[in-house]
Parts: structure tokens; C-alpha cells; sequence
């Protein structure tokens, strides 16, 4: 079973925790939720298409990143997330915490804090192992490509990170 950390508004732990997807904050309550932008020295992105099993928004284009587990900091989190879902170690890359966005969902117990690293990384196409449980694929994207699939609807969170991929 996994647990996750619960956080007041100025995202400090409140040393409570809940179960994973278990939607019981209350309003001021958040739990901290990563993503993890890899860009290539040719300007490119990595990134994963969602497995169709996915209760919400499957097929969609995205990110790697997950939620923080209970105790752990949002930069092992991000680690953690990128290695398990496309087999890249980005413990030891530049770059880092570009910025945190939050989303207040009123009334439904999912409050959440976003850190959104961007990594700068040489891999190869090779290099990539994709967890099959959560994506389908992976493409080495331009951001033109990133925008085309933004504006088709099927790229998730691209309005809440879109200037980590422009920056």
C-alpha cells in the first residue's frame, strides 16, 4: 500500500499522510505530485504516450512523473518516477526544479502541488525502457510537435508546463 505525505497550503508537511488515490483532503490539504521534462542537447523532448487502461485520459501524450511517496522528497520522487517509467537515471543531470504550480479541486479531496523539473540529457533512443503498465510508446518530440499535440486536446498538463519545454 502507498502513502503519500499530506501538505498545508505553503506546502510544508502536516506529518499526516493518506493512502495513495484515497481523495480525502480537505480544502488547504495537498498532496505533491512531480513531472519530469527531458530535453536533449538537439532540442528535443521525451516523451510517452498513456496506456489506454488509464481510468483518465488515456492515450494522451505526457511527461514522466507520479506522485511523491510518503517521506520522500520531491527531487527523489522525480528520480524515481523518470527511472521506473523510461528506464533514465536523471539523479546526476543539469537543470533541476524549474517551478511548482498548485490545483485546488474544492470539495473533492485532490489538492495537489506540482514541482516540474526539466533535465538535460544525451540518451539515445535505445537507452529508453518504458514501463508497458503505463505507456504504450515513447517519441523524441520537437516542441512544435508537443504544440501540434497540445492543440489536438491530447497532451496532458501542457497549459500548467508548457514554459518548461520553451524556456
Amino acid at each position: 500500500m502507498e502513502f503519500w505525505d499530506i501538505y498545508d497550503k505553503d506546502k510544508k508537511p502536516t506529518g499526516r499522510t493518506m493512502k495513495k488515490n484515497d481523495w480525502i483532503l480537505k480544502d488547504g490539504e495537498y498532496h505533491l505530485s512531480v513531472l519530469g521534462v527531458i530535453h536533449r542537447p538537439d532540442g528535443r523532448f521525451l516523451i510517452t504516450q498513456r496506456v489506454m487502461t488509464k481510468a483518465w485520459a488515456p492515450g494522451w501524450w505526457e511527461v514522466s512523473g507520479g506522485a511523491a511517496q510518503a517521506g520522500e522528497s520531491s527531487f527523489t520522487a522525480v528520480c524515481r518516477e523518470v527511472k521506473e517509467e523510461v528506464g533514465l537515471d536523471v539523479s546526476q543531470c543539469p537543470g533541476g526544479l524549474a517551478y511548482t504550480y498548485h490545483r485546488e479541486n474544492p470539495g473533492e479531496g485532490d489538492n495537489y502541488f506540482v514541482d516540474v523539473y526539466r533535465f538535460e540529457l544525451d540518451f539515445k533512443e535505445s537507452d529508453v525502457q518504458i514501463q508497458t503498465e503505463e505507456a504504450l510508446g515513447f517519441k523524441i518530440a520537437t516542441l512544435d510537435e508537443i504544440k501540434e499535440l497540445a492543440a489536438q486536446g491530447v497532451f496532458l498538463h501542457y497549459d500548467s508546463i508548457k514554459q518548461v519545454f520553451e524556456s
